[in-house]
């Protein structure tokens, strides 16, 4: 699939996703290039359609983007609840597990989601995948002994490599953190990694949604598709 389907895809879903929102509601706004193509329909609806709503952002990308329609952006702890998280992923399968962290957001992410009523990810087909794992799972990690976290990594197996930017210089998370990618081609036992990854000194998050998420949105070329967890 080239750039322009696949965007067309992301497109699709996002603008399926963003008909969830509604006046009144607090709603965390995600980040990557899917979320881009919702908030995006998002400020068209706030600028045409007079949607009022508070949102929730995941990184500052997505905040200046949402702030440049008018959207009103507030912080995370600011609000005693989310009504309803819109984000993308990288990766989800069909238990509902899921990676997320390629646009290195995944601690804000993460913590947005959990104080959320409702998840919702929203993706191109290529996303949807029997077993997660192809896809690097991001680690986010401390500067601090970050060289003495990716030794630990590898002794475990987990083929870590500090994430770079086209510099060559380490990629920094909104929280000043590195990124960590573990290549590790399958996760078969997702819930044992995420145990051993957060009892890990100096590892903040990592990029493992397990079972949290209510409903994915898929941009398929038949127009986008549904899949809903019926263990939420």
């Amino acid at each position: 699939m080239d750039k322009a389907q696949q965007d067309a895809l992301k497109k699709a879903a996002g603008i399926e996703a963003a008909k969830l929102i509604e006046n009144g509601m607090i709603a965390g706004l995600g980040t990557g290039s899917t979320v881009k193509f919702l908030v995006d329909e998002l400020g068209r609806r706030h600028q045409e359609e007079g949607l009022e709503f508070t949102g929730v952002t995941t990184s500052r990308r997505t905040q200046a983007q949402a702030e440049s329609y008018g959207i009103k952006i507030v912080d995370v702890d600011d609000v005693d609840h989310i009504d309803i998280t819109i984000d993308g992923a990288d990766e989800v399968d069909s238990n509902f597990n899921g990676i997320k962290g390629g646009g290195a957001a995944l601690l804000w992410e993460k913590i947005v989601a959990i104080n959320s009523n409702k998840i919702v990810w929203i993706v191109d087909e290529s996303k949807v995948v029997d077993t997660i794992g192809k896809f690097p799972l991001p680690v986010e990690v401390i500067p601090f002994g970050a060289g003495h976290v990716i030794k630990k990594l590898e002794a475990k197996g987990y083929n870590p490599v500090l994430r770079l930017d086209a510099d060559g210089k380490e990629v920094r998370t909104d929280e000043n953190n590195f990124v960590v990618d573990l290549h590790l081609e399958k996760i078969e036992h997702p819930t044992d990694l995420a145990e051993d990854l957060i009892n890990m000194v100096g590892v903040v998050e990592h990029g493992l949604f397990l079972n949290m998420v209510d409903k994915v949105i898929v941009g398929d070329p038949n127009g986008p598709r549904v899949m809903t967890n019926s263990n939420k």
